[in-house]
């Protein structure tokens, strides 16, 4: 790497084009080369393109000439994700998480400021004076009070974990956590007389813009994606401007009433007002080909963004720094199970949900090191404080990835101990430990969108058999749903064998499990289906592949019937293409819904 750095100058050096370009090119070329590498090593991306930034940046290789160039495209990554995440967002999903999420999102960045301020002034009690200062407490209280909204909603749509229990409260909670960010910075430059009216007019203008969107994306946006619905190019182009128009308007709202006589300072920043606007549209038809074309473009710019954040990175300060830093990653890490974990259980998740969600809002906030930053230039905090903060920053940036699917772990490896801390399991599975209950001639294992569905089919052709089938999942928050239909269900992870066995598997004359491979934690498919046969011989087993691969090697190990949800959803799309073929569709879609309702129309379970 170092010959790699050293022949790069005099490769670049002639190259007469633009700084800009010459700058956004070295990022891209050394972020893809590192990509390749670690991805090879299995090392998260995050740390190559922030390894990327450390070799271009001042501190090794001094490759890029103005690190403003990099500063102001990476800004357009953040702004565009924002606007994705907007897109990904329910309101009646969000609305469906009721007090857990209302109550976790006003009440965790307070209680972890407090949590950061009594940590900073046990430790200044030592006499340590890096964390000395008056504003030195709240600073590290904000830094234990907000997660990376851009790494953890990352990982989450990597995983397809978005539109789980756990990812929509964790969103709405990164939600909540920017808008407290929004009001310490409106706070900020004031700690020592806080304005209240700035705080009220920030909210004002985030009501003001949301209810411009609203407006526009009901009765304005649909007939413009009607006009441009056969030029699909075009769904970019009017999608970001949509989204930066909506982020000018917030982020200039009190400029615009000064036209009209009115003079608030009234502002809200870009990437809240590219959230918003993505939010506005989520409802539309047109939002799955907007994500697909905004997507691309996000991913080149939020590359350069870790890029700029590497390349902020300084050359430690004495082993002084470090020590702090790794002190400021362990006080993030215990706030998220000292507040986090406890605000969840107790606001109404389960435990299991409530450790696992704790877990994945592990990094710390890019907004925290703007806040550190400003702080710093006020005087607020030191230096060493800053560069703290920074490598903090850094190094729980690079152990989420490894360290989202821990908290299942954390769970099963603890559930004891937490049991006798208070944190009881769910109610059902106390009584289900006590006994099999009344058993069940089919049983689901586990409970997602084809369960749903079929679990809808059943209770519309053949509602005889809702009495005979019980479902086993963790997720709680759906199981109200499910026992109203008049299907057993008992709260358990499918792959713990000691809980199916209590549950009473070994009894049931049907086992269906719907969950690929993706989606199951802690077990697969065909260890699951090896398990099953051993625990109950007789039973006929069903389980779902991802691959034809897994598929054969189900079957070998006694599978009964191995589901391929892609060769049946190709399959099913045969008349569908006929139909468009022989331009038949309308008579098609009516004569489908003659036999199956509308999807649309459907109450499922899971919509």
């Amino acid at each position: 790497m170092q010959a790699f750095l050293a022949v790069l100058p005099a490769f670049l050096g002639s190259s007469g084009l633009p700084p800009v370009i010459r700058d956004i090119g070295v990022c891209v070329l050394v972020a893809g080369v590192l990509s390749a590498i670690f991805t090879r090593l299995k090392i998260p991306t995050i740390a190559a393109f922030l390894a990327g930034g450390v070799l271009v940046g001042p501190v090794v290789g001094e490759l890029v000439t103005d690190r403003a160039n990099i500063d102001t495209i990476a800004s357009l990554g953040l702004i565009l994700l924002l606007f994705l995440i907007g897109l990904e967002i329910d309101v009646r999903k969000l609305a469906s998480s009721g007090k857990t999420l209302i109550l976790s999102g006003l009440l965790q960045f307070p209680l972890c400021v407090a949590f950061g301020a009594a940590c900073t002034f046990a430790i200044q009690a030592t006499g340590w004076e890096a964390f000395g200062g008056k504003y030195t407490p709240l600073y590290l209280g904000v830094m234990m009070a907000a997660s990376s909204t851009l790494i953890a909603v990352k990982l989450f749509q990597e995983r397809m974990q978005l539109d789980t229990l756990v990812g929509r409260v964790s969103l709405g909670v990164l939600i909540f956590q920017d808008i407290w960010a929004i009001v310490v910075l409106a706070v900020q430059p004031n700690f020592n007389d806080p304005k209240v009216a700035v705080i009220l007019l920030s909210f004002a203008d985030i009501a003001i813009i949301t209810t411009v969107a609203v407006l526009g994306a009901k009765y304005v946006l649909p007939r413009v994606f009607r006009w441009i619905a056969k030029t699909p190019e075009l769904m970019l182009v009017v999608a970001t401007a949509w989204c930066f128009g909506i982020a000018f308007l917030g982020n200039n709202l009190g400029h615009l009433l000064e036209y009209v006589g009115i003079h608030l300072e009234m502002t809200v920043s870009m990437e809240m007002g590219a959230l918003i606007a993505g939010a506005s549209i989520a409802a539309l038809p047109y939002s799955t080909e907007v994500v697909a074309k905004v997507s691309n473009v996000r991913d080149f710019f939020v590359t350069l963004f870790f890029v700029g954040l590497g390349m902020g990175i300084p050359a430690p300060e004495g082993v002084e720094v470090i020590l702090m830093a790794l002190l400021l990653t362990g006080l993030a890490v215990a706030s998220r199970y000292l507040v986090f974990f406890p605000l969840f259980y107790f606001t109404g998740m389960d435990r299991r949900n409530a450790i696992v969600g704790a877990t994945r809002l592990m990094p710390i906030s890019e907004f925290c090191l703007v806040i550190v930053y400003i702080g710093a230039s006020l005087g607020h905090v030191s230096a060493e404080f800053g560069s703290a903060c920074i490598f903090a920053f850094v190094i729980t940036a690079l152990v989420s990835p490894a360290l989202f699917d821990f908290g299942d772990k954390l769970h099963d490896k603890f559930g004891g101990l937490l049991g006798k801390l208070g944190f009881k399991p769910p109610q059902s599975v106390t009584k289900m430990l006590g006994g099999h209950g009344h058993g069940a001639d089919i049983v689901l294992l586990g409970f997602h969108r084809v369960a749903s569905s079929l679990l809808y089919h059943v209770e519309r052709k053949q509602p005889e058999l809702l009495p005979h089938m019980m479902v086993v999942d963790f997720n709680v928050s759906i199981h109200k749903k499910i026992a109203e239909r008049g299907v057993q269900v008992r709260y358990g992870d499918v792959s713990n064998l000691e809980t199916l066995h209590h549950a009473g598997v070994p009894e049931a004359k049907i086992i269906v499990c719907t969950i690929p491979d993706d989606l199951l934690k802690g077990t697969s498919n065909l260890k699951l289906l090896k398990a099953l046969k051993q625990m109950n011989p007789k039973a006929k087993v069903i389980v779902t592949a991802l691959t034809m691969a897994d598929g054969k090697e189900m079957y070998a190990a006694g599978a009964d019937y191995v589901s391929l949800p892609r060769i049946e959803v190709a399959e099913s799309l045969v008349p569908v293409v006929e139909a468009a073929m022989t331009d038949s569709m309308p008579s098609y879609r009516s004569a489908r819904h003659a036999r199956v309702e509308d999807p649309l129309d459907r109450a499922e379970v899971i919509p």
